[in-house]
């Protein structure tokens, strides 16, 4: 776990100097004696606000991830996927769309438990299927606050 926030930490420490390095661009650009170099200009400053934003907000997300992480784990109720594995460690797709379902049908059956969410994206996430893993989390994150 600690590799994967270090790894976040440097691709964002890079990204923020490539924004800063963006910004200072769109700033010099502003400066133009041309209509088009300033309108250039604005729309590159337009681009650092929207990478700062994306970052705040997947650093909130982990983090919200990462707590309800540690919540599931001390409440002894991480979930046990009964998935085969390929020799690279990736579950196979049919064992694991198995148990994507059975976890589908817990959600299904209780929609306000934050913790069959939380279930349900990480068996989406086994099944491969990162979009709906992401947006099961959200669920889970969002019923976990009420």
């Amino acid at each position: 776990m600690q590799r994967a926030k270090l790894g976040a930490l440097l691709t964002a420490g890079l990204t923020l100097v490539y924004l800063v390095v963006l910004g200072q661009f769109g700033l010099a650009m502003l400066g133009s004696a041309t209509i088009i170099g300033k309108s250039m200009g604005a729309l590159v400053l337009v681009f650092p606000l929207l990478g700062v934003w994306a970052l705040i907000r997947e650093f909130r997300f982990g983090s919200q991830v990462e707590h309800l992480g540690i919540r599931v784990e001390a409440e002894g109720a991480w979930p046990e996927f009964d998935l085969e594995l390929r020799p690279s460690g990736r579950p196979i797709r049919a064992t694991a769309d198995k148990v994507f379902l059975e976890f589908k049908a817990k959600a299904e059956a209780a929609p306000e438990d934050w913790h069959s969410w939380f279930n349900l994206s990480l068996a989406y996430d086994a099944a491969g299927d990162r979009a709906r893993a992401r947006k099961a989390m959200q669920q889970a994150i969002k019923l976990s606050s009420e």
